[in-house]
């Protein structure tokens, strides 16, 4: 399994936050608030590209463990 740093943690609860606040929205509210979601997906990314390329690791393998971690520690903020 893949190391995960806690900076990978935050970024990815954080793009997950901005998915959430697209329920709901619609017209240029949503358009707004579906970049802001993609500027976090992009940091996250980016991030997990990075530090697989430090370490040495699987990309994949560090962004299912990214995932894993957030998204079973907590209900998906979606729904």
């Amino acid at each position: 399994m893949a190391d995960i740093s806690d900076e990978l943690i935050k970024l990815e609860r954080s793009a997950e936050a901005e998915r959430a606040k697209l329920a709901g929205l619609i017209g240029d509210e949503y358009e707004e608030q579906w970049q802001a979601w993609r500027t976090a997906s992009e940091a996250v990314q980016a991030a997990i590209t990075a530090h697989a390329s430090e370490s040495g690791e699987n990309r994949y393998e560090v962004e299912q463990a990214v995932k894993k971690a957030v998204r079973h520690a907590e209900e998906d903020p979606a729904e």
